[in-house]
């Protein structure tokens, strides 16, 4: 039985128009995140293979194959859910996510700051990554990170809130290779609530990951 499922997407593929079109989601959705599923639960039975053979000539590709395609499944389903198609602005406190705000502001100096910088880190990229604001445990902070292809140049024990998909199947239909008016019109469909939901619960956890004080 499969170690791991695609999961539904929250809405219908035209949800998030004009900002990403239907096609692009269908696509997205159901062919390359389901690609980075089936990628996970093959590489788990070729790892059990090795295990059962002995066989340790191919334990190297198989554990980079195993990070690449379970991390792709990770930050896709947190992508999915990190927009709405009544999404976009500020998070402020009266809308309820006063709490993400003000780490916001205490991360960043300001939410013009931070939007400015993962702006600039998801539209630079080299090649296929992503952008992706995290919570980082040992400080108690908030940090931007540059995701090269789904799992490269991460902080070890960093939770990610918010991500932004910069690789080429996620927008080249629609933006052509015009990546950065794909991360600026990103803004517009940017689910706070959700956002807000991953940071409480990363923040009550994060403690507890710590090996040392």
């Amino acid at each position: 039985m499969a170690v791991y499922t695609l999961p539904e997407l929250p809405y219908d593929y035209a949800a998030l128009e004009p900002v990403i079109n239907p096609q692009i989601v269908e696509l997205h959705h159901d062919k390359h995140h389901a690609a980075y599923v089936k990628g996970a639960n093959d590489t788990l039975e070729q790892l059990a293979e090795a295990r059962d053979k002995e066989s340790w000539g191919s334990i190297n590709g198989l554990e980079k194959n195993l990070a690449f395609h379970l991390s792709g499944h990770i930050l896709h389903s947190i992508y999915w859910h990190n927009m709405t198609g009544d999404g976009g602005g500020e998070p402020l406190a009266v809308d309820g996510v006063g709490e993400l705000a003000d780490a916001i502001a205490e991360s960043f100096g300001s939410f013009a700051a931070f939007k400015a910088q993962l702006t600039k880190a998801s539209a630079t990229t080299q090649g296929s990554g992503w952008g992706v604001l995290a919570y980082e445990p040992l400080s108690g902070r908030l940090l931007v990170e540059q995701v090269y292809d789904h799992q490269g140049n991460v902080g070890q024990g960093s939770t990610p809130i918010l991500v932004f998909d910069a690789w080429e199947h996620a927008f080249y239909l629609q933006y052509k290779n015009q990546k950065v008016d794909f991360i600026d019109a990103m803004w517009a469909v940017v689910n706070w609530q959700d956002v807000a939901r991953r940071y409480a619960a990363a923040k009550e956890r994060g403690d507890s990951l710590l090996l040392a004080p």
